[in-house]
């Protein structure tokens, strides 16, 4: 990442989560330069000391005017806290770059991918609410730029791995749990539907009226919205696994010409942000810390010669929140 003009006055909104935790590590990873840091959290959290920039800071509660001469408000909280004060950030004169699914598909928000579609930010943009888009959305989306621009896309199939870490710490603890109790006859659960451990579970996020979960509805949704393909046919089945950290997705696209595979790999191989694996396959273990969308098992559909189908892995806390958010960021400020 390229440092900032200046140094930035901050502010964390769910400082004490693994999202929070994996912004303040990039942070201090890229030594950016802060003048200011404010970390918020719940009540249970309040007065705890974080390290930031070499210095010991405090969380808050957020509280009228908490905002005041920020200059980039993080959100990685709910939907009801980032409804709430998200806009407040903006009143302020902060930009708020929010990691819930509050603002993703409101017409008026900028639902940003930095390498995909980076350049609908300039300059002279104003304070405003930027969204952060849903972790699995953002590393199908990296691949499939490219592709889009290249060669055209008809449509798209996705099937995803998804690791406990994108549940929380809630869901990571509960993996951990299990598994130092796997002797135990009965797994008690609460972060997912059913027992993770040793299993994998067909659910994110709860069911519609169409038989679709709200991960698999975000996906579509938000893709589409991205790429700007907004007639995009793409169709998302999401599976938790138990997995502590990175998301993976076995991707079938189909494209509007066909190419050879040669062509097809240095789309991919040549666009920013992206680590083609020609020799062997990532796995989530692999790649968690990493920050590229990592792209292997590239293979031509034996039925139709447009389809292809690919592995991509990357880590949802990262480039699936943190480092996207961080990106944006770097697009204001440098």
């Amino acid at each position: 990442m390229k440092p900032w003009k200046k140094p930035l006055k901050v502010g964390l909104v769910g400082a004490t989560g693994v999202v929070g935790e994996t912004f303040i590590n990039i942070l201090e990873e890229y030594a950016l330069p802060i003048s200011e840091f404010r970390p918020f959290a719940s009540s249970q959290s309040e007065g705890q000391k974080l390290e930031v920039g070499g210095k010991t800071w405090t969380v808050q509660v957020l509280k009228p005017n908490c905002f005041d001469g920020l200059d980039m408000v993080f959100f990685s909280s709910g939907d009801d806290i980032s409804k709430e004060w998200a806009p407040l950030a903006v009143k302020a004169g902060a930009f708020a770059i929010d990691n819930s699914n509050a603002f993703r598909m409101n017409a008026d928000v900028l639902l940003l991918v930095p390498e995909v579609n980076g350049n609908l930010i300039n300059e002279s943009s104003k304070p405003q609410i930027i969204a952060n888009p849903n972790c699995s959305t953002i590393q199908l989306v990296v691949p499939l730029k490219p592709l889009s621009d290249l060669f055209g896309i008809e449509d798209v199939t996705v099937s995803t791995y998804q690791a406990v870490s994108g549940a929380g710490l809630p869901g990571y603890d509960e993996l951990l749990n299990q598994t130092k109790n796997f002797h135990q006859a009965d797994h008690s659960f609460k972060a997912f539907p059913k027992q993770i451990l040793f299993n994998c579970i067909p659910q994110i996020g709860s069911f519609g009226d169409d038989g679709f979960c709200t991960e698999e509805t975000k996906i579509m949704n938000e893709s589409a919205k991205i790429l700007d393909l907004p007639n995009l046919n793409i169709s998302a089945f999401t599976v938790r696994i138990p997995a502590l950290n990175s998301h993976a997705e076995a991707v079938w696209v189909t494209l509007k010409k066909e190419v050879s595979k040669v062509d097809f790999t240095n789309a991919l191989g040549n666009f920013d942000g992206l680590a083609v694996v020609d020799d062997d396959y990532p796995t989530p273990l692999e790649v968690s810390g990493e920050e590229p969308v990592f792209v292997g098992r590239i293979h031509q559909d034996k039925h139709n010669k447009k389809r292809w189908l690919m592995w991509v892995v990357s880590d949802n806390l990262k480039k699936g929140a943190a480092l996207n958010g961080l990106q944006i960021a770097e697009r204001l400020f440098s």
